[in-house]
């Protein structure tokens, strides 16, 4: 009698035990842009740079935009458009006199990560692009995002919508 009720007990156990371990290995949803749903991409930090560039009044900013893999091959072999799967990702830090040598500057506060991905049937309506821009990992508001193409579409539609030049 007493092993009949351990067997139903352990399986109950052990089924409350793989529910938890699914709910850890679930991953945690991260914050996206609210128009595109773009978000910041895993290991952006060690990609390969595609240009720095410093950002004038009124921001005063040390930018510099890393690409995925993708976005470097298109970048080397200047293919454009840039193919579906291309990520960029633009860091900004206000700029500030560097301590240890005055003509200098070095970054200071982070100030956005602003993100494009391309994907021509996801973002059809913005030239295949999907735009994200976050201030300490959070997505700023729709009204900003509302911004971002008009800019692009404006001032660069013949280089597939991007600013950014290959340095070489």
């Amino acid at each position: 009698m007493r092993l009949r009720l351990l067997v139903p007990a352990a399986l109950v156990l052990s089924g409350i035990a793989l529910a938890a371990a699914a709910a850890l290995a679930q991953p945690t949803p991260r914050p996206a842009s609210p128009i595109f749903g773009v978000t910041i991409p895993d290991g952006y930090r060690s990609w390969h740079l595609i240009a720095p560039a410093l950002e004038a009044e009124p921001l005063n900013e040390l930018r510099a935009v890393v690409g995925n893999d993708i976005a470097v091959k298109a970048y080397a072999r200047g293919t454009l458009p840039f193919p579906d799967g291309t990520v960029l990702v633009k860091l900004a830090w206000k700029h500030v006199p560097s301590p240890e040598f005055e003509p200098a500057t070095v970054p200071g506060r982070a100030t956005t990560v602003q993100v494009m991905v391309k994907d021509a049937m996801r973002y059809p309506e913005t030239g295949g692009w999907g735009f994200g821009r976050f201030v300490n990992g959070e997505p700023v508001d729709e009204a900003q995002h509302q911004t971002c193409f008009a800019c692009h579409e404006a001032r660069v539609k013949e280089r597939d919508f991007v600013f950014t030049r290959y340095a070489r």
